[in-house]
């Protein structure tokens, strides 16, 4: 159930979704100039999402992570969905993407995907899209984390990768 809320709540935000003179001031603030060209690449529904991340980000520092570099995590959660930027896809072939992923056999997926589908190779593969993007930036550790940030969890983790992966399972 808590699943279905998540969701649901997810498409609400998304059908809402706006950035405000606020959000643009706080992108500029955390990110450089190349940086923010990419973050306002994405869709205002990924923006909206990425700033959601990063206030998520600032919540859960604040409750006492301490050692965290508060920087380079917002400016991960900024820009960790960059790798959706080109695709552009519609919240018809975002949620299409999602129930795929989530309910159908693996195999299937991999099958839409070799042939063509690009709204299963965007929603699998962002993570890795984005981080080239970064590592072209000269960003090589924020594009190790946001590489790794949808893959399974492992035990050696930096807390960093762990602190991006709630923050985003929570948006």
């Amino acid at each position: 159930m808590n699943w279905i809320f998540k969701r649901v709540r997810q498409f609400y935000r998304a059908l809402t979704a706006e950035v405000s003179l606020d959000d643009e001031k706080y992108v500029m603030a955390h990110l450089n100039a190349r940086e923010q060209k990419l973050f306002f690449a994405l869709g205002i529904i990924d923006q909206r999402h990425s700033l959601n991340v990063a206030y998520t980000i600032e919540r859960l520092i604040i409750v006492g992570k301490q050692g965290i570099d508060r920087e380079f995590l917002i400016r991960c959660a900024l820009l960790h969905d960059i790798g959706k930027a080109d695709a552009r896809l519609t919240i018809r072939e975002k949620i299409f993407a999602v129930l795929v992923a989530t309910f159908a056999p693996k195999k299937f997926a991999d099958e839409l995907e070799l042939k063509g589908n690009r709204a299963i190779f965007i929603y699998r593969n962002h993570a890795g899209i984005g981080a080239q993007k970064l590592q072209k930036l000269g960003l090589f550790e924020e594009a190790r984390v946001i590489a790794r940030h949808h893959s399974l969890p492992r035990d050696d983790d930096p807390r960093e990768l762990k602190l991006l992966r709630l923050a985003d399972d929570e948006n």
